[in-house]
């Protein structure tokens, strides 16, 4: 009887778009060069990334609550990581539900006319830098509810989350106010919970500076996904 081989880990990542946006703008959930998929090729495991354009901490907790492919992948996990939080920490004078909303608009005609004025309003406001699209309690009570629920099905599973990484975005005036205060709230949270965090400002500030990441300066370039797939790497073999 031959035995049949074990199934490799899966390395559930849980994210925002700067994990298959490239330089160019998006990329598919395989492609090699994206940094899930340069880790897992490292730690020699499977990926699963469930992502999108714009998630934040509460989106994250909804996709692990709700999306069939986490349920799936949780019992095969090695490690789940949390990539959001970014998102949050962004200027949102306009409310988060109308951008959200502006594409059920109908008709079309309508629906272009209160998206061009959202554009035009968006940098222009967001240089008061306030209000954040989630407060850093509000990010942090996500991933802790998100941690909780994962520890109630497998409280061996290491979980891994991020700090949020730097831009120069002009649609959000370059602006990055909120940034601070998310990354003290999270540092108090990897204290209580010792969940590890990647720093991904840190890993991609020479990139986002360099021109070589993508134009609209928040995603990154091929440099900037190498550079957190190499944190990434260690956090998670120092939690394995």
């Amino acid at each position: 009887m031959v035995e049949q081989a074990s199934p490799r880990p899966v390395l559930l990542v849980i994210a925002d778009s700067l994990a298959y946006f490239g330089p160019k703008g998006g990329l598919p959930a395989d492609d090699p060069r994206i940094w899930p998929n340069l880790v897992a090729a490292e730690l020699d495991w499977d990926v699963e990334l469930v992502a999108r354009i714009g998630w934040t901490c509460r989106d994250a907790y909804w996709a692990l609550i709700g999306d069939p492919r986490v349920w799936a992948a949780v019992p095969r996990a090695g490690a789940v990581v949390f990539a959001v939080g970014g998102m949050d920490t962004l200027p949102s004078p306009l409310p988060t539900a109308l951008r959200e909303t502006i594409r059920y608009i109908r008709p079309p005609r309508l629906r272009r006319g209160v998206r061009a004025t959202y554009n035009w309003l968006q940098p222009k406001l967001s240089k008061l830098g306030r209000p954040v699209a989630l407060p850093p309690r509000v990010s942090v009570d996500y991933l802790e509810q998100s941690r909780e629920a994962l520890t109630q099905l497998r409280p061996e599973l290491p979980v891994v989350a991020v700090l949020p990484s730097v831009h120069r975005c002009d649609a959000y005036g370059r602006v990055h106010r909120g940034r601070p205060r998310a990354v003290k709230a999270l540092r108090a949270w990897s204290a209580r919970t010792s969940v590890p965090l990647v720093d991904l400002g840190e890993a991609v500030r020479d990139d986002i500076e360099s021109g070589s990441a993508n134009p609209d300066g928040i995603h990154w370039g091929w440099a900037g996904h190498q550079a957190v797939a190499t944190a990434m790497t260690k956090a998670l073999q120092e939690v394995r």
